[in-house]
């Protein structure tokens, strides 16, 4: 779990980083693709988390 924990921190602060900076460039944040597949990495990562700790997906 540390692992992943460092994982996430990790992913996270890029992300970060880069909607800041394409947020000061005043582009719009769905039009920087890498911003867009830094974001599919850190849903993955909290994804893993999830199946890690039984997450059951609620029914409606």
């Amino acid at each position: 779990m540390k692992d992943w924990k460092e994982s996430f921190e990790v992913e996270k602060r890029k992300l970060n980083e880069l909607g800041h900076k394409t947020f000061e460039q005043g582009v719009p944040l769905f039009k920087n693709n890498a911003l867009q597949a830094q974001s599919r990495k850190v849903d993955e990562l909290i994804i893993q988390l999830h199946k890690r700790v039984g997450y059951k997906r609620r029914s409606s």
